[in-house]
């Protein structure tokens, strides 16, 4: 006799999906991630996945959107004790790294799932919007006279390189300290730094190259 499924008692299924995923992907990685296992942590049959997402990767996607939106929330919190365009540029690169070393799972998926991101409508728009918050600080400086005009991507791009390196490097473990706060100082003292050097920039030479779309 064929075993029945067990019941299904969740009063919100996706997010408890989203939760065994997060859940999952920080005791057996990516590689090793599969739907049939997120059910089981959700306590849902194997089939109950399937009510909301198509497969494992469209899982993925939603909780990279997730992510996205919890990186964006976290740079513009950090960014609003800011007094000026480029204080508030400054900390939401706090923000950033914070977000990393507090959702280290989303941030795995984020950056690190085989299939591009960008194939899925919810996610990748996530990501814009979080490109689009850096940006617009970058372009409030740009107003105030901080930074020089030119490429505000380019700029964008620039210190997103800066502060990813910063979590990278601090999520794997890689600084001679490990302690969050130490973190942040070290992210404080690398973005001032980086944002003078910028702030003394010609307008031409803050353009960078050509950004056209692939």
């Amino acid at each position: 006799m064929k075993k029945k499924s067990p019941p299904y008692h969740h009063g919100n299924l996706k997010q408890a999906l989203l939760d065994a995923a997060v859940d999952l992907i920080g005791t057996v990685g990516l590689p090793a991630f599969t739907l049939r296992e997120v059910a089981r942590r959700a306590g849902v049959s194997h089939n109950a996945p399937y009510r909301h997402f198509r497969d494992k990767d469209d899982l993925l996607n939603a909780v990279a959107a997730e992510g996205f939106n919890s990186l964006t929330e976290s740079m513009t919190k950090a960014a609003g004790a800011g007094r000026n365009a480029m204080e508030r540029l400054r900390l939401s690169g706090q923000g950033y790294v914070d977000f990393a070393l507090r959702f280290p799972r989303h941030f795995v998926v984020i950056f690190e799932t085989p299939q591009p991101i960008k194939t899925n409508l919810e996610s990748r728009k996530a990501g814009e919007r979080a490109f689009g918050t850096l940006t617009r600080y970058i372009e409030e400086c740009q107003k105030e006279g901080s930074l020089p005009g030119g490429d505000s991507t380019c700029l964008a791009l620039l210190a997103w390189s800066l502060v990813h390196g910063i979590a990278k490097l601090a999520s794997n473990g890689r600084f001679p300290f490990s302690g969050k706060k130490d973190v942040l100082v070290f992210t404080d003292m690398a973005t001032r730094a980086f944002l003078s050097g910028i702030a003394s920039m010609p307008s031409h030479a803050a353009s960078g190259p050509s950004l056209r779309p692939k």
